[in-house]
This record gives C-alpha cells, structure tokens and sequence, in this order.
C-alpha cells in the first residue's frame, strides 16, 4: 500500500533521463542535442521504463483491500496492454524511414529531430505530415497509457468512486497525480520529438537555418554563441511541450469519458487494425523507394 505512490513516481521521473530537450552547435556549426542521457534506445528506454508504472495502479488497488480500487486497478492493467500495442505499432514507421538500409539501426529520439532538420522536402518535413496516421495513433495512445480523460477508466469517479486511489490520501494521493502530470509531460516531449520536429522552430526550416537567419538579420556574433543557440532551442522546445500538454487539458474539459467497453473496442476493433495496416503501407513503401 506505502509502495505503490513510490513506484508510480520512479519510472516517471526517470524517462526523463533519455529525453532529449534541446540543441546548441558545436565549432563546426552542426547541432548536438542537448541531453541527460543521449542514447542510440532512447525510445526504447521511455517505453520500457514508462510501462512499468503500470504496476503501482495494481499494487494500489490490489493493497487496497476493497472492491473499486481493485477494480480500477485491472483496468489500468488490460487498459495498457491494449493501448501499448497500438502506440509501439505507430512508431516503428518513423525509424523504417529515418534508418538507412544496410546501415546501423537507431531508435535514438535525437536522430529523429536531425532528420527532420535536414534539408530537401522529405528530409526537413515533420513526421506529423509525412505519417499522420502514425501521429493520430500514437497521440491517442497516449491518452490511453496517461489515463487522462476519455480514457481515465482507473480512476473514473463515476462508477469507481475514486478507482484505484479511492482509499488513499495526503502525500501518498498527491504523489498519484504527480506521476500522471510526469508521465503527460514525458509524453508530450516524446511526441514533439517524434513528430512536430523537437526544436527545430518551424517545418522545413531548421535550428540552425533560424539562427543563420537570424545572426545574418541583425549581424551580432552573440546569437551563433552556443549557450544562446540552446537557450533558444530549449524555449522552442518546451513551447510544443506546453502546446501539447495544453491540448491534453482541453480534450479533459471538452469530450466526455467513455464507458469501459467502449475503450476496450476502440483499442482492440479499430486503432490497433489501424495501426497493423498503417505499418503494412509505410514499410511496402519505404521498401519500393529504398529499391
């Protein structure tokens, strides 16, 4: 009962870790990205690490010892694996596209904003319009694996009183929701990386195109400087991280919650169909082109 908050807030603080956040030019004017732990499984760490919390909602449920908390609890878990499914599926065209053939595969979240920076229509256009069907999966997903609203049956007042935080209180309830907000910030981060082009500040215009542009505009050598150049690749950043955790409260507030069978036949029947034949058509495609 005392453990579930802490193993809750571990795996959402951690994912941080392998986030990406930014960008500054080393002495040959190339972006390297900014980063706690920069590594070639980046997305692969996020969602192994972020799955995990999953087991706090059962443990507080099952820890409980009462009939809505336990509820709630094999909710969270049949939710996740429903929704997991779906979100890892929309992914994996994104790095069929980015990972040459023959080459060394990366699931790295910085080789995804490097590629979206790189010039020509393909290479500096964001994957939210090369793959919008991926974006749209993975971004209802995450809905899913965040329980927010329509998806928040672990919690749903309306039938479970509370669901799998019922019995609980003070700082080990806070600590619940402090995971969830980790946990939508994390995913608001992975999104902009994957698809709204992590700091570069607009489609087919890249960080350092902004800050050639802009130091070429006003002439001064302090805007090439590379604590400026991360400052500004932070602040562009964390604005689509705020954007996106923006969009998320105003689906809460806007579109009712779904009953419990509905999320399970909209994960099952439809997104995860979808997300199968959305990977189907990008890889014969990226398989023709590569040939």
């Amino acid at each position: 009962f005392i453990l579930a908050p802490i193993v809750a807030m571990i795996p959402a603080l951690t994912t941080v870790t392998a986030v990406p956040f930014g960008g500054t030019l080393d002495p040959e004017g190339r972006v390297v990205p900014l980063a706690l732990a920069n590594v070639d499984i980046g997305l692969l760490a996020v969602f192994a690490v972020s799955s995990l919390g999953v087991y706090s909602l059962i443990l507080a449920g099952w820890a409980s010892n009462s009939k809505y908390p336990f509820l709630g609890g094999v909710r969270a878990s049949a939710q996740l694996i429903s929704y997991e499914l779906s979100m890892t599926l929309s992914v994996i065209p994104v790095f069929l596209w980015i990972n040459e053939p023959g080459g060394e595969g990366t699931m790295s979240l910085a080789r995804t904003v490097e590629f979206q920076s790189q010039p020509g229509f393909w290479g500096g256009a964001w994957f939210v319009f090369i793959m919008p069907v991926s974006a749209f999966i993975f971004l209802v997903s995450l809905f899913a694996e965040t329980n927010r609203q329509p998806f928040d049956m672990p919690e749903s007042e309306a039938d479970l009183v509370g669901g799998f935080h019922t019995e609980y209180g003070a700082f080990k309830w806070g600590l619940f929701f402090v995971a969830e907000y980790a946990h939508m910030i994390v995913g608001s981060a992975v999104f902009t990386l994957l698809f709204l082009g992590g700091w570069n500040p607009l489609p087919w215009i890249s960080l350092a195109d902004f800050i050639g542009w802009a130091h070429g505009l006003f002439g001064s050598p302090l805007w090439v400087h590379p604590l400026v150049v991360g400052l500004i690749s932070i602040l562009i950043f964390l604005g689509k991280v705020l954007a996106g955790i923006f969009f998320f409260m105003w689906v809460r507030w806007t579109v009712p919650r779904f009953r419990y069978d509905q999320v399970m036949e909209l994960g099952w029947k439809k997104l995860l169909p979808l997300a199968i034949a959305n990977l189907i058509v990008y890889a014969l495609g990226i398989a023709i082109i590569q040939k």
